[in-house]
């Protein structure tokens, strides 16, 4: 045994001693409920420390869960995906210093455009109004890129294959949780559909929120249930024995249960998902995760290209299908209404109703937002300072700011001005490269899922242009996206 080896195995000794006395003294000194929450507390502490994965498994369950207990922090709150993020990173750190001494970082490739997209949005606190919402703000895009190289640091393709596995279950755990509020309406009167109905919303509160968070995962999900017509998980002829054909995969027995799991657990996740992501009633969202799913089957190959043009030219004709009601009058109304929110107009002359109350108060924030940049072109108002600006450039009949512009390309530009948004939109164009790499250095079964990790890309960015996904932690989930990414596109990757 060598010195590392056994200093290891002193201080797992030492850890086990302390965590027992905890217990005890937990045991004596607490009520019985709280000495439950402590013991189980000391115990997910010992696990975590004895396989540190666990940590990343526990911040992808947090995305959707984690916001239930929130403690209040100056203008924000700090949730367990803050927690969580900081113990992922607090491992790695003390596992580099106990392997190494030091601490060795890999730069993935977005590295340099994160931090270019830093420095723009810590610039633009200078002419902050609050540094409290700047430092809020901050704090999420300061996890997300620390999720980003974690993972690429610390992944492999065995390991990508089982994070992706969680994040399955997390979506299909959220999925099933919509399902249920939108059957049994649960939820409140303002979601109310049809007077039958309930719009889904998971445990985000709202309805969009939780269909943006479906969309980061449906695509991926798609892109893992596609991979099953790759040739790697097809029995290949091996050699011919007395007339008698051998086939052989590439795949051991082992691989292939582990490999049929998450096919299995992808499809399940993936028709769940996409129910509930109809019964949210976002139309952001439909438009958000179309546009991916198309990307994740065109980019394929040829075959899928055709099929897709296909595709497109059967929904055309569903479209032209509904003027003669052969679609549900329901569907085919809240798609007709997707095209309202390509127009722009003065919400100060319009009449509000039910029926566009969403898009002119939608339409009012962006006009906030337009004012802003118009003012302060270059810096805005401030990185995260659209809510204390809010109240100089409200329209009339909306005082409330809503947290953000309903639209991400304008909120950051109302926010950082020219400097944030060029920044940002050099980020996740360089975001879009690596996926697009990812593609290039991928076969079998990687291939597909560098599909739906480009899809995830895709319908982030068109999502954001009706509301903003950087909310509930979701920050951290994207974060580990594009490092699973970074992962696959170091080099050509195996079925390992």
């Amino acid at each position: 045994m060598t010195m590392v080896e056994h200093a290891r195995r002193n201080l797992a000794h030492w850890w086990l001693a302390l965590a027992l006395v905890a217990i005890a003294g937990a045991l004596m000194a607490l009520p019985l409920t709280s000495a439950v929450l402590a013991i189980g507390g000391a115990l997910a502490l010992l696990a975590v420390l004895r396989w540190p994965e666990l940590a990343l498994y526990a911040l992808i369950f947090a995305v959707p869960y984690g916001s239930w207990f929130p403690i209040p922090v100056s203008v924000g709150n700090l949730t367990a995906v803050d927690l969580l993020v900081v113990v992922v990173l607090a491992l790695w750190f003390a596992r580099l210093i106990a392997r190494e001494h030091e601490i060795r970082i890999r730069w993935p490739p977005l590295s340099l455009p994160f931090a270019i997209f830093l420095f723009a949005a810590l610039l633009t606190t200078t002419v902050a109004i609050s540094l409290q919402y700047a430092a809020k703000e901050l704090v999420k895009w300061f996890e997300m890129f620390a999720m980003y190289v974690y993972v690429a640091n610390n992944l492999d393709a065995q390991k990508a294959a089982r994070v992706l596995a969680v994040l399955l279950l997390a979506g299909a755990s959220e999925a099933a949780i919509g399902i249920y509020q939108f059957l049994f309406r649960v939820g409140p009167e303002g979601f109310s559909l049809f007077g039958r109905f309930m719009r889904a919303y998971g445990t985000f509160e709202q309805p969009n929120p939780y269909a943006g968070y479906l969309g980061l995962i449906i695509p991926i999900a798609l892109g893992v249930v596609l991979s099953v017509n790759t040739d790697e998980l097809r029995p290949r002829k091996q050699s011919t024995v007395n007339t008698r054909t051998v086939h052989r995969s590439l795949f051991t027995r082992t691989q292939f249960v582990r490999v049929y799991c998450l096919l299995l657990t992808a499809s399940v996740s993936l028709v769940a998902m996409l129910a509930a992501l109809l019964m949210s009633w976002s139309r952001g969202a439909w438009l958000g995760v179309a546009a991916a799913l198309v990307v994740v089957v065109v980019v394929q190959s040829r075959r899928a290209f055709v099929l897709s043009v296909i595709a497109a030219f059967v929904l055309t004709f569903a479209i032209l299908l509904s003027s003669i009601n052969l679609i549900p009058g329901v569907i085919a109304e809240r798609f007709s209404g997707i095209g309202d929110y390509f127009g722009v107009f003065d919400v100060r002359g319009v009449k509000v109703d039910d029926a566009n109350f969403a898009i002119v108060e939608r339409m009012a924030h962006w006009q906030a937002a337009w004012e802003m940049w118009r003012d302060l072109p270059l810096l805005g108002v401030g990185f995260g300072n659209y809510v204390p600006a809010y109240p100089a450039y409200a329209l009339p009949r909306w005082s409330d700011p809503l947290g953000h512009a309903h639209n991400y390309y304008l909120n950051i530009a109302a926010e950082a001005g020219l400097v944030g948004l060029l920044a940002y939109l050099g980020l996740w164009s360089a975001a879009a490269w690596q996926g697009w790499r990812a593609l290039r250095v991928t076969r079998g079964m990687w291939h597909s899922v560098a599909a739906g990790l480009l899809g995830m890309i895709v319908a982030l960015a068109i999502h954001n242009g009706f509301d903003n996904l950087f909310v509930h932690g979701m920050v951290a989930q994207v974060g580990i996206s594009l490092g699973i990414t970074s992962v696959i596109s170091k080099s050509p990757i195996t079925n390992d």
